[in-house]
């Protein structure tokens, strides 16, 4: 396949079920945000308790197995990679919803962390394959639209099956379908490695030697990092903040946030990774300075949200929020894909989810926790948002306009 071919049939086809597998993947991860009330009340938890069983218990495995399985990812089939790891992240969901413990609860919470580790090393390899590099930016952002859709699910299915059943109910009922999503990803083809040609990096080069001769990946890693603070907090704390701030039952507030996460994440994702790409064609760096764009924009969503009257103007804040809080993913991946050799895109791109994550949910979501903990009652955590924001933006330019060989960027951890 040349650069300036068009994909063959078979890429969308691979292209459409790695998109289910990365929405049931974060209905998975999700789910536990919109059930945060009920568990809290069942289980008597602080908020800081809430932010280690809904992301750092999740986080701790998802980061640290995240580079061995890129390693698996660049060596061996990645369909039956993530077909294996699809099985254990829906059979652990389905679990949660019997545990009677925190000690329980955050079992099944880090095995949902190990078996969802292997869906980014290896999806982004695959799509790296099928897809030539002018496509990567719009066909990353297509995959990652599987991530509000996803998220829109577990807050409104969610939310109403834990109104009509028990939270405990929800786990298994949307858990458990992924086991036949599974069987259909084992019969996916697989490409030949480097089928689609396009790296920075020679064929086998060590890419940590390009790493280190660039400020831009750093720029580029923590920019997003820091923006990913933010991003992450609109699906863990504002559905309870809703909630609470306007005393409503939780399956409006799922069904109005899960409506929200779809509409604005839908938008955000697909038209991201097109308008970034049409940057990145134009002058280096273009798609790092669309995410500092994007991390502006959402500073002023979540003013929206915090200075909101009514809860209309609040789902209003939160569509925009979630259309910019999400419209980086795809062109931030497609830059560590763009960079790398085929032979190491898997480590390369499990490396910079490491310290993303690490950041958004091992650190930033219990700073946020604690934070909502300690404030004033009335008040809340999330008025470091907008701020975050800020600083992302902030970095996300400085790496837009550093002197670099490319403008497509990836891990520092990555070496």
């Amino acid at each position: 396949m040349t650069d300036t071919d068009r994909p063959r049939p078979i890429a969308w086809l691979v292209l459409v079920v790695l998109f289910i597998v990365y929405t049931l993947n974060f209905l998975d991860r999700s789910l536990v945000y919109i059930l945060f009330k009920p568990i809290k009340a069942e289980f008597a938890f602080t908020d800081l308790q809430l932010a280690l069983l809904g992301s750092t218990a999740f986080v701790l495995f998802y980061t640290t197995l995240g580079v061995p399985f890129g390693r698996l990812a660049d060596r061996y089939r990645r369909t039956w990679l993530i077909a294996a790891g699809l099985v254990v992240w829906s059979v652990a969901s389905s679990l949660t919803g019997f545990a009677t413990t925190f000690g329980g609860l955050l079992a099944c919470r880090m095995i949902v962390g190990v078996g969802e580790a292997t869906l980014g090393p290896a999806a982004y390899s695959l799509l790296a394959d099928w897809f030539p590099p002018r496509w990567r930016g719009t066909t990353a952002a297509l995959f990652c639209a599987g991530i509000p859709l996803g998220g829109g699910l577990a807050m409104a299915a969610g939310g109403a099956i834990a109104q009509d059943w028990g939270w405990r109910a929800a786990f298994p009922m949307l858990g458990l379908p992924g086991l036949l999503v599974a069987a259909v990803v084992m019969m996916l083809p697989e490409p030949e490695r480097g089928a689609a040609k396009g790296s920075v990096a020679e064929a086998g080069e060590p890419f940590g030697v390009v790493l280190r001769a660039s400020v831009t990946p750093w720029l580029h890693t923590f920019g997003y990092a820091t923006f990913a603070i933010a991003a992450s907090a609109w699906s863990i704390w504002v559905p309870s903040y809703i909630a609470a701030r306007w005393s409503l039952e939780l399956k409006d507030v799922g069904l109005m946030f899960g409506l929200c996460t779809v509409v604005g994440g839908l938008i955000g994702t697909t038209l991201g990774g097109v308008t970034a790409d049409l940057l990145q064609r134009r002058f280096l760096g273009g798609r790092m300075a669309f995410g500092a764009i994007v991390a502006l924009l959402s500073a002023f969503a979540w003013l929206g949200l915090l200075t909101a009257e009514t809860p209309n103007v609040a789902y209003i804040a939160v569509t925009f929020g979630m259309a910019f809080g999400l419209a980086w993913l795809g062109p931030a991946s497609a830059d560590v894909q763009d960079l790398v050799a085929p032979e190491h895109r898997g480590v390369a791109i499990s490396s910079y989810y490491l310290v993303v994550n690490l950041l958004s949910y091992g650190l930033g979501a219990p700073m946020l926790g604690a934070l909502n903990d300690v404030v004033p009652k009335g008040s809340t955590g999330l008025v470091a948002c907008p701020i975050v924001c800020l600083v992302a933006a902030g970095l996300l330019v400085a790496g837009s306009y550093s002197r670099a060989p490319a403008a497509a960027v990836a891990s520092p951890l990555a070496a």
